[in-house]
Protein backbone atom coordinates (compact mmCIF):
# COMPACT_ATOMS: atom_id res chain seq x y z
CA UNK A 1 0.00 0.00 0.00
CA UNK A 2 2.55 2.03 0.56
CA UNK A 3 4.70 1.85 -2.40
CA UNK A 4 1.65 2.27 -4.56
CA UNK A 5 0.99 5.55 -2.98
CA UNK A 6 4.72 6.60 -3.81
CA UNK A 7 3.74 5.70 -7.30
CA UNK A 8 1.19 8.20 -7.54
CA UNK A 9 3.08 10.72 -5.82
CA UNK A 10 4.43 12.26 -8.96
CA UNK A 11 0.85 12.40 -10.60
CA UNK A 12 -0.93 13.96 -7.81
CA UNK A 13 1.65 16.84 -7.57
CA UNK A 14 1.08 17.30 -11.55
CA UNK A 15 -2.14 17.79 -10.98
CA UNK A 16 -1.52 20.35 -8.58
CA UNK A 17 0.86 22.34 -10.98
CA UNK A 18 -0.97 25.71 -12.04
CA UNK A 19 0.06 25.53 -16.08
CA UNK A 20 0.97 22.13 -18.37
CA UNK A 21 3.52 23.54 -20.07
CA UNK A 22 6.05 26.58 -19.39
CA UNK A 23 8.54 28.29 -21.86
CA UNK A 24 11.20 30.00 -20.09
CA UNK A 25 13.59 32.72 -21.10
CA UNK A 26 12.80 33.06 -24.38
CA UNK A 27 12.62 36.16 -26.31
CA UNK A 28 8.95 36.95 -27.56
CA UNK A 29 7.90 38.63 -30.36
CA UNK A 30 4.36 39.39 -30.64
CA UNK A 31 2.77 42.22 -32.68
CA UNK A 32 -0.34 42.50 -31.84
CA UNK A 33 0.39 43.36 -28.04
CA UNK A 34 3.41 44.80 -29.00
CA UNK A 35 5.99 42.66 -27.21
CA UNK A 36 9.55 42.68 -28.27
CA UNK A 37 11.11 41.35 -25.06
CA UNK A 38 12.31 38.24 -23.18
CA UNK A 39 9.21 36.47 -21.34
CA UNK A 40 7.81 33.58 -19.98
CA UNK A 41 4.71 32.19 -21.95
CA UNK A 42 2.75 29.52 -19.84
CA UNK A 43 -0.26 27.04 -21.52
CA UNK A 44 -2.65 25.54 -19.60
CA UNK A 45 -5.83 23.20 -21.69
CA UNK A 46 -4.01 24.18 -24.98
CA UNK A 47 -4.47 27.57 -24.73
CA UNK A 48 -2.33 30.33 -23.37
CA UNK A 49 -2.26 30.77 -19.83
CA UNK A 50 0.25 33.63 -19.10
CA UNK A 51 2.56 36.27 -20.36
CA UNK A 52 4.92 37.71 -17.39
CA UNK A 53 8.50 38.77 -16.94
CA UNK A 54 9.19 35.60 -14.88
CA UNK A 55 6.94 32.45 -14.03
CA UNK A 56 8.18 29.87 -11.51
CA UNK A 57 9.34 26.95 -13.26
CA UNK A 58 7.28 25.03 -10.17
CA UNK A 59 4.45 26.46 -11.64
CA UNK A 60 4.39 24.06 -14.27
CA UNK A 61 4.02 20.38 -15.29
CA UNK A 62 7.04 20.76 -17.79
CA UNK A 63 9.56 23.85 -17.89
CA UNK A 64 11.09 24.24 -21.16
CA UNK A 65 14.37 26.57 -21.52
CA UNK A 66 14.63 28.82 -24.58
CA UNK A 67 17.37 31.34 -23.94
CA UNK A 68 19.01 32.40 -26.76
CA UNK A 69 15.56 31.45 -28.95
CA UNK A 70 12.84 33.55 -30.00
CA UNK A 71 9.47 32.61 -29.40
CA UNK A 72 6.29 33.76 -31.86
CA UNK A 73 3.04 32.89 -32.58
CA UNK A 74 2.83 29.46 -35.16
CA UNK A 75 3.39 31.23 -38.72
CA UNK A 76 0.54 31.60 -40.81
CA UNK A 77 1.23 31.22 -44.39
CA UNK A 78 -1.76 32.19 -46.64
CA UNK A 79 -0.69 31.25 -49.77
CA UNK A 80 0.03 27.65 -50.48
CA UNK A 81 -1.28 25.27 -52.51
CA UNK A 82 -2.04 21.72 -50.95
CA UNK A 83 -4.72 19.91 -52.57
CA UNK A 84 -2.96 17.12 -52.67
CA UNK A 85 -3.72 13.27 -54.42
CA UNK A 86 -5.89 14.39 -57.17
CA UNK A 87 -4.42 12.71 -59.76
CA UNK A 88 -4.91 15.77 -61.72
CA UNK A 89 -2.27 16.63 -64.14
CA UNK A 90 -0.40 19.83 -64.66
CA UNK A 91 -1.90 22.02 -61.76
CA UNK A 92 -1.78 22.92 -58.25
CA UNK A 93 -5.10 20.76 -57.29
CA UNK A 94 -2.77 18.25 -58.50
CA UNK A 95 -0.05 16.54 -58.92
CA UNK A 96 2.34 20.20 -58.11
CA UNK A 97 -0.14 20.55 -54.74
CA UNK A 98 1.72 19.09 -51.57
CA UNK A 99 0.18 17.30 -48.43
CA UNK A 100 1.16 20.54 -45.67
CA UNK A 101 1.95 18.42 -42.63
CA UNK A 102 5.48 17.52 -43.92
CA UNK A 103 6.14 21.35 -44.82
CA UNK A 104 4.50 23.04 -42.44
CA UNK A 105 5.88 22.39 -38.26
CA UNK A 106 9.11 22.00 -39.60
CA UNK A 107 9.18 25.62 -40.15
CA UNK A 108 6.99 26.92 -37.75
CA UNK A 109 3.98 27.21 -39.39
CA UNK A 110 0.64 26.36 -37.96
CA UNK A 111 -2.15 27.79 -40.23
CA UNK A 112 -2.02 27.71 -44.13
CA UNK A 113 -4.38 29.01 -46.40
CA UNK A 114 -4.50 27.21 -49.67
CA UNK A 115 -4.76 29.74 -52.29
CA UNK A 116 -7.46 28.67 -55.00
CA UNK A 117 -6.46 24.99 -55.60
CA UNK A 118 -10.54 24.26 -55.36
CA UNK A 119 -13.52 25.43 -56.53
CA UNK A 120 -16.91 24.96 -55.54
CA UNK A 121 -17.20 22.16 -57.89
CA UNK A 122 -14.17 19.88 -56.01
CA UNK A 123 -14.14 22.25 -52.68
CA UNK A 124 -15.91 19.02 -51.00
CA UNK A 125 -13.49 16.81 -51.94
CA UNK A 126 -10.51 18.76 -50.57
CA UNK A 127 -12.64 18.86 -48.12
CA UNK A 128 -12.49 15.68 -47.02
CA UNK A 129 -9.26 14.35 -48.73
CA UNK A 130 -7.36 16.97 -46.67
CA UNK A 131 -8.39 19.87 -44.83
CA UNK A 132 -10.41 17.30 -42.47
CA UNK A 133 -7.07 14.85 -42.42
CA UNK A 134 -4.17 17.63 -41.49
CA UNK A 135 -2.80 18.41 -38.11
CA UNK A 136 -1.60 21.61 -39.65
CA UNK A 137 -4.85 23.67 -39.47
CA UNK A 138 -5.82 24.51 -43.07
CA UNK A 139 -7.87 27.07 -44.64
CA UNK A 140 -8.97 28.20 -48.31
CA UNK A 141 -9.11 30.91 -50.65
CA UNK A 142 -11.92 29.03 -53.05
CA UNK A 143 -11.19 29.80 -56.74
CA UNK A 144 -13.77 31.66 -58.89
CA UNK A 145 -13.32 29.18 -61.79
CA UNK A 146 -15.74 26.23 -60.42
CA UNK A 147 -12.99 22.89 -60.78
CA UNK A 148 -10.01 25.35 -59.04
CA UNK A 149 -6.49 25.01 -60.91
CA UNK A 150 -6.99 22.34 -62.56
CA UNK A 151 -4.55 23.58 -66.32
CA UNK A 152 -5.11 24.01 -69.07
CA UNK A 153 -8.31 25.35 -70.37
CA UNK A 154 -9.77 24.52 -67.24
CA UNK A 155 -8.83 27.73 -65.62
CA UNK A 156 -9.85 30.08 -68.97
CA UNK A 157 -13.27 28.83 -68.85
CA UNK A 158 -15.54 31.48 -68.36
CA UNK A 159 -18.24 29.53 -68.54
CA UNK A 160 -17.48 28.05 -65.13
CA UNK A 161 -16.18 31.32 -63.87
CA UNK A 162 -19.97 31.27 -61.72
CA UNK A 163 -20.48 33.77 -58.73
CA UNK A 164 -23.54 32.66 -56.75
CA UNK A 165 -22.06 29.30 -56.60
CA UNK A 166 -18.61 30.25 -55.53
CA UNK A 167 -20.47 32.74 -52.80
CA UNK A 168 -22.85 29.80 -51.88
CA UNK A 169 -20.17 27.14 -51.38
CA UNK A 170 -18.26 29.96 -49.53
CA UNK A 171 -21.31 30.85 -46.98
CA UNK A 172 -21.62 26.92 -46.37
CA UNK A 173 -18.32 27.09 -44.96
CA UNK A 174 -17.65 30.02 -43.19
CA UNK A 175 -15.81 28.32 -40.96
CA UNK A 176 -12.70 27.20 -43.75
CA UNK A 177 -13.39 29.34 -46.65
CA UNK A 178 -11.58 33.00 -45.51
CA UNK A 179 -11.47 34.65 -49.52
CA UNK A 180 -12.54 34.00 -53.12
CA UNK A 181 -9.12 33.65 -55.90
CA UNK A 182 -8.53 34.44 -58.85
CA UNK A 183 -5.58 33.36 -60.81
CA UNK A 184 -3.84 32.81 -64.28
CA UNK A 185 -6.14 34.11 -66.73
CA UNK A 186 -4.85 34.76 -69.86
CA UNK A 187 -7.58 36.48 -71.78
CA UNK A 188 -8.11 40.21 -72.69
CA UNK A 189 -11.32 40.26 -70.37
CA UNK A 190 -11.83 41.39 -66.41
CA UNK A 191 -14.13 38.42 -66.35
CA UNK A 192 -12.73 36.61 -63.96
CA UNK A 193 -12.06 39.62 -62.22
CA UNK A 194 -15.41 40.87 -61.67
CA UNK A 195 -16.77 37.54 -60.74
CA UNK A 196 -14.80 37.03 -58.29
CA UNK A 197 -15.46 40.38 -56.63
CA UNK A 198 -19.02 39.95 -57.21
CA UNK A 199 -18.45 36.33 -54.99
CA UNK A 200 -16.28 37.48 -52.57
CA UNK A 201 -18.60 41.17 -52.29
CA UNK A 202 -21.92 38.69 -51.37
CA UNK A 203 -19.65 36.31 -49.22
CA UNK A 204 -18.11 39.32 -47.45
CA UNK A 205 -15.06 37.78 -47.30
CA UNK A 206 -11.97 39.19 -49.07
CA UNK A 207 -10.35 38.58 -52.69
CA UNK A 208 -7.16 37.64 -53.59
CA UNK A 209 -6.08 37.98 -57.45
CA UNK A 210 -3.14 36.45 -58.88
CA UNK A 211 -3.01 38.45 -62.09
CA UNK A 212 -1.88 35.79 -64.36
CA UNK A 213 -0.82 36.69 -67.81
CA UNK A 214 -0.49 40.40 -68.10
CA UNK A 215 -2.53 41.92 -71.22
CA UNK A 216 -2.21 46.12 -71.96
CA UNK A 217 -6.41 45.56 -71.94
CA UNK A 218 -6.95 45.20 -68.12
CA UNK A 219 -3.68 47.17 -66.62
CA UNK A 220 -2.23 45.74 -62.96
CA UNK A 221 -2.51 49.89 -62.35
CA UNK A 222 -6.25 49.28 -63.13
CA UNK A 223 -6.64 46.31 -61.17
CA UNK A 224 -5.03 48.38 -57.60
CA UNK A 225 -5.94 51.78 -58.60
CA UNK A 226 -9.75 50.59 -59.26
CA UNK A 227 -10.93 46.95 -58.60
CA UNK A 228 -9.92 45.84 -55.79
CA UNK A 229 -11.39 46.53 -52.83
CA UNK A 230 -10.06 47.66 -49.54
CA UNK A 231 -8.51 44.39 -47.73
CA UNK A 232 -8.39 43.03 -51.02
CA UNK A 233 -5.03 41.28 -51.82
CA UNK A 234 -2.79 41.11 -54.08
CA UNK A 235 -0.22 38.19 -54.55
CA UNK A 236 2.70 38.01 -56.15
CA UNK A 237 3.97 41.58 -54.91
CA UNK A 238 7.67 41.48 -56.65
CA UNK A 239 6.96 39.56 -59.88
CA UNK A 240 8.93 40.86 -62.61
CA UNK A 241 5.33 41.77 -64.57
CA UNK A 242 4.18 44.15 -62.30
CA UNK A 243 5.30 47.27 -63.32
CA UNK A 244 7.22 48.45 -60.00
CA UNK A 245 10.27 50.54 -60.85
CA UNK A 246 10.77 53.40 -63.40
CA UNK A 247 14.43 53.53 -65.72
CA UNK A 248 16.26 55.35 -62.67
CA UNK A 249 14.81 52.57 -60.35
CA UNK A 250 12.77 54.80 -58.06
CA UNK A 251 9.03 53.18 -57.10
CA UNK A 252 6.20 53.90 -59.38
CA UNK A 253 3.92 56.12 -57.11
CA UNK A 254 0.63 54.18 -57.86
CA UNK A 255 2.16 51.81 -56.18
CA UNK A 256 1.61 53.73 -52.46
CA UNK A 257 -1.66 55.20 -54.24
CA UNK A 258 -3.22 51.65 -54.52
CA UNK A 259 -2.00 51.15 -50.63
CA UNK A 260 -3.53 54.09 -49.29
CA UNK A 261 -6.77 53.01 -50.79
CA UNK A 262 -6.52 49.60 -48.45
CA UNK A 263 -5.61 47.17 -50.75
CA UNK A 264 -3.25 44.84 -49.82
CA UNK A 265 -0.28 43.62 -50.78
CA UNK A 266 1.43 39.58 -50.56
CA UNK A 267 4.26 37.97 -51.58
CA UNK A 268 3.51 34.64 -52.41
CA UNK A 269 7.21 33.77 -53.34
CA UNK A 270 5.92 30.34 -55.37
CA UNK A 271 8.14 29.03 -58.01
CA UNK A 272 8.23 32.52 -60.97
CA UNK A 273 7.36 35.46 -58.71
CA UNK A 274 9.87 37.34 -56.37
CA UNK A 275 12.94 38.87 -58.09
CA UNK A 276 15.56 40.69 -56.25
CA UNK A 277 16.11 42.74 -59.09
CA UNK A 278 13.05 44.25 -58.13
CA UNK A 279 12.66 43.18 -54.63
CA UNK A 280 15.83 44.62 -53.01
CA UNK A 281 15.10 48.42 -54.81
CA UNK A 282 11.79 48.55 -53.74
CA UNK A 283 12.39 47.58 -50.08
CA UNK A 284 14.77 50.26 -49.77
CA UNK A 285 12.06 52.50 -50.70
CA UNK A 286 9.66 51.45 -48.42
CA UNK A 287 7.62 49.00 -50.45
CA UNK A 288 7.33 46.31 -47.95
CA UNK A 289 4.84 43.36 -48.05
CA UNK A 290 1.83 43.45 -45.88
CA UNK A 291 2.64 39.66 -45.34
CA UNK A 292 4.83 36.85 -46.33
CA UNK A 293 3.73 33.54 -47.45
CA UNK A 294 5.33 30.73 -49.97
CA UNK A 295 3.09 29.78 -52.90
CA UNK A 296 4.16 26.42 -51.40
CA UNK A 297 3.87 23.80 -54.13
CA UNK A 298 6.34 20.99 -55.89
CA UNK A 299 8.01 23.20 -58.31
CA UNK A 300 8.40 26.20 -55.51
CA UNK A 301 9.62 23.88 -52.82
CA UNK A 302 12.71 22.55 -54.87
CA UNK A 303 13.79 25.75 -56.16
CA UNK A 304 14.38 29.05 -54.94
CA UNK A 305 11.49 29.33 -52.56
CA UNK A 306 12.12 25.90 -50.50
CA UNK A 307 10.21 27.09 -47.62
CA UNK A 308 8.55 29.83 -45.35
CA UNK A 309 11.58 30.20 -43.21
CA UNK A 310 13.91 30.66 -46.07
CA UNK A 311 11.38 33.35 -47.58
CA UNK A 312 11.12 34.88 -44.34
CA UNK A 313 15.12 34.48 -44.20
CA UNK A 314 15.81 36.78 -47.73
CA UNK A 315 13.26 39.16 -46.19
CA UNK A 316 16.25 40.06 -43.23
CA UNK A 317 19.18 39.22 -45.56
CA UNK A 318 17.21 42.52 -47.72
CA UNK A 319 17.11 45.10 -45.12
CA UNK A 320 13.82 44.11 -42.79
CA UNK A 321 13.72 43.80 -39.25
CA UNK A 322 13.46 40.62 -37.46
CA UNK A 323 10.23 42.50 -35.41
CA UNK A 324 9.30 43.20 -38.74
CA UNK A 325 9.42 39.93 -40.66
CA UNK A 326 7.67 38.10 -37.59
CA UNK A 327 4.88 40.84 -38.05
CA UNK A 328 4.16 40.15 -41.64
CA UNK A 329 4.56 35.95 -41.28
CA UNK A 330 1.81 35.73 -37.94
CA UNK A 331 -0.42 38.90 -36.83
CA UNK A 332 -0.54 40.29 -40.35
CA UNK A 333 -1.71 37.57 -42.48
CA UNK A 334 -4.58 36.77 -39.96
CA UNK A 335 -5.66 39.77 -40.05
CA UNK A 336 -6.05 40.03 -44.05
CA UNK A 337 -8.09 37.02 -43.18
CA UNK A 338 -10.02 37.98 -40.60
CA UNK A 339 -9.01 35.16 -37.70
CA UNK A 340 -7.51 37.50 -35.64
CA UNK A 341 -7.79 34.74 -33.11
CA UNK A 342 -4.06 33.39 -34.83
CA UNK A 343 -1.06 34.48 -35.49
CA UNK A 344 -0.66 36.32 -32.02
CA UNK A 345 -0.40 35.14 -28.26
CA UNK A 346 -2.72 36.67 -25.85
CA UNK A 347 -3.80 35.09 -22.83
CA UNK A 348 -6.42 32.72 -23.74
CA UNK A 349 -5.50 32.53 -27.31
CA UNK A 350 -4.49 29.32 -28.81
CA UNK A 351 -1.34 28.33 -27.76
CA UNK A 352 0.18 28.03 -31.58
CA UNK A 353 3.29 28.97 -30.65
CA UNK A 354 7.05 28.92 -33.09
CA UNK A 355 10.31 28.36 -31.44
CA UNK A 356 12.81 30.23 -33.68
CA UNK A 357 16.64 30.47 -33.91
CA UNK A 358 18.42 33.01 -35.25
CA UNK A 359 22.00 31.71 -36.89
CA UNK A 360 24.62 33.96 -38.20
CA UNK A 361 26.71 32.93 -40.77
CA UNK A 362 27.42 33.05 -44.30
CA UNK A 363 24.34 32.19 -46.33
CA UNK A 364 23.12 32.09 -50.12
CA UNK A 365 19.52 33.03 -51.03
CA UNK A 366 18.32 32.03 -54.64
CA UNK A 367 15.05 34.16 -56.36
CA UNK A 368 13.09 33.14 -58.93
CA UNK A 369 15.00 33.55 -61.83
CA UNK A 370 18.00 31.76 -60.06
CA UNK A 371 19.86 35.05 -58.96
CA UNK A 372 21.58 34.47 -55.84
CA UNK A 373 21.28 36.85 -52.62
CA UNK A 374 24.11 36.65 -50.22
CA UNK A 375 23.35 37.23 -46.70
CA UNK A 376 24.51 36.80 -43.08
CA UNK A 377 21.44 35.79 -41.41
CA UNK A 378 19.24 32.83 -41.21
CA UNK A 379 15.96 31.81 -39.21
CA UNK A 380 15.47 27.72 -38.37
CA UNK A 381 12.35 26.11 -35.89
CA UNK A 382 13.65 24.68 -33.18
CA UNK A 383 9.96 23.69 -31.99
CA UNK A 384 6.27 24.12 -33.01
CA UNK A 385 3.71 23.71 -30.66
CA UNK A 386 -0.16 23.56 -32.12
CA UNK A 387 -3.37 23.21 -29.75
CA UNK A 388 -0.89 23.43 -27.01
CA UNK A 389 1.10 19.88 -27.95
CA UNK A 390 4.28 20.19 -29.17
CA UNK A 391 4.39 19.27 -33.30
CA UNK A 392 7.86 19.34 -33.95
CA UNK A 393 11.36 19.43 -32.14
CA UNK A 394 14.42 19.52 -33.71
CA UNK A 395 16.75 19.02 -30.60
CA UNK A 396 14.45 17.46 -28.46
CA UNK A 397 13.98 20.51 -26.45
CA UNK A 398 10.94 19.33 -24.89
CA UNK A 399 12.01 15.24 -23.96
CA UNK A 400 13.81 13.82 -21.19
CA UNK A 401 17.44 12.32 -21.38
CA UNK A 402 17.38 8.91 -22.09
CA UNK A 403 19.70 8.51 -18.84
CA UNK A 404 17.09 10.27 -16.38
CA UNK A 405 13.85 7.75 -17.31
CA UNK A 406 12.89 4.45 -16.22
CA UNK A 407 14.91 1.73 -18.01
CA UNK A 408 11.27 0.10 -19.60
CA UNK A 409 10.52 4.06 -20.82
CA UNK A 410 7.77 3.57 -23.75
CA UNK A 411 7.39 5.59 -26.97
CA UNK A 412 6.70 9.23 -26.05
CA UNK A 413 5.63 9.62 -29.50
CA UNK A 414 5.36 12.83 -31.99
CA UNK A 415 2.63 14.64 -29.96
CA UNK A 416 5.11 14.87 -26.74
CA UNK A 417 2.80 17.21 -24.77
CA UNK A 418 -0.55 17.01 -24.60
CA UNK A 419 -1.71 18.74 -21.47
CA UNK A 420 -1.90 15.81 -19.72
CA UNK A 421 1.85 14.86 -18.17
CA UNK A 422 1.15 11.27 -18.73
CA UNK A 423 4.15 10.60 -21.10
CA UNK A 424 6.28 12.35 -18.98
CA UNK A 425 5.38 11.85 -15.73
CA UNK A 426 4.94 7.64 -16.21
CA UNK A 427 8.47 7.26 -17.38
CA UNK A 428 10.37 8.58 -14.68
CA UNK A 429 12.24 6.59 -12.26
Amino acid sequence: MRLAALFLLPVCLAAQTKYDLLLKNGHLIDAKNHIDAVRDVAIKDHKIAAVEAAIPAASAGKTIDLKGLYITPGLVDIHVHVYAGTGLKGAYSGDLSVYPDGYTFRNGVTTVVDAGSSGWRNFPDFLDRVITRSKTRVLAFINIVGLGMSGGNTEQDTNDMDAKATASRAKEHPDVIVGIKTAHYAGPEWIPVDRALEAAASAGIPLMVDFGVFRPERPYQELVLKKLRPGDISTHMYLDMVPMLDDQQKLLPYLPEARKRGVLFDVGHGGGSLLFRQAVPALQQGWIPDSISTDLHVSSAAGGMKDMLNVMSKFLNMGQSLSTVIAESTWKPAQEIHREEFGQMSVGAVADIAVLKLERGRFGFIDSYGAKLNGTQKLSCELTIKDGRVVYDLNGLSRDDWKTLHKNYKAQGADVWDGTLNSTVRNRK
